[in-house]
């Protein structure tokens, strides 16, 4: 009786027949892919919150004279983001350092280098699961490729011992192959264009962040002049 090309063709079959080195292979992606899809959700949210808060405190902050008013504010905000954080920290030890009589250029000097051990923590913040994205979007395709040159070989392993090669021998063996480099491409991609685009909003952010340390710095020198 003739064997039907499309006999044992499912999708799924073909991941059942698989050998266990491709069936590996396959697990592997799946789970490299889901737990990339549940940090480009996570990162997603993140970002989105970092951006509100952002221009809630830019919002408040360009109608505000007043350190310790924009204090309270920020203190007071359900929204509080990483320039609250920041103006928080320059603001503590800006007053520590003004109560011990130094010079104004050795205050604002401590008051920046606080500013900037918090804006690597907020950074470091943002950036965190962003290489695994970027491993997945660099490795899956050839993990996905191995699996299909382990099937492919297996394949054709398998029909030394045929004496007549037919389209039906062969073509399970090459699409269970060809399936692993389609999910690894399936892991890859949207791992690449997430990890792209949340660089851009951390380049993005952490030019508001800048501007925004500028303007504290400036906030708090004034403060004291005009004290």
């Amino acid at each position: 009786m003739p064997v039907s090309i499309s006999e044992n063709m499912s999708f799924w079959s073909l991941i059942v027949n698989a050998s266990i080195l491709v069936q590996l292979v396959m697990v592997a992606l799946l789970v490299m892919s889901l737990i990339s899809w549940w940090y480009i959700f996570l990162k997603r949210e993140i970002f989105k919150d970092a951006l509100r808060s952002a221009k809630t405190f830019e919002n408040y902050f360009s109608s505000v004279n007043d350190p310790g008013s924009l204090y309270q504010h920020s203190r007071a905000s359900k929204s509080r983001g990483a320039l609250d954080r920041i103006f928080e920290s320059a603001l503590r030890e800006f007053t520590k350092l003004n109560q011990t009589g130094m010079s104004l250029p050795t205050v604002m000097d401590g008051t920046r280098r606080a500013m900037n051990a918090q804006y690597q923590r907020e950074l470091d913040r943002l950036e965190m699961h962003l290489s695994f994205l970027a491993t997945v979007g660099s490795v899956s395709p050839y993990v996905g490729l191995f699996g299909t040159v382990w099937g492919i070989m297996n394949a054709f392993r398998g029909l030394a011992n045929v004496g007549q090669a037919t389209l039906a021998q062969v073509a399970p063996g090459i699409a269970e192959a060809l399936i692993a480099t389609a999910m690894g491409l399936f892991a890859a991609i949207p791992a690449v264009l997430a990890y792209n685009q949340y660089v851009r909003d951390i380049e993005r952010l952490t030019a508001r962040y800048e501007s925004g340390m500028e303007e504290i710095s400036n906030l708090l020198q004034r403060s004291v002049t005009v004290s």
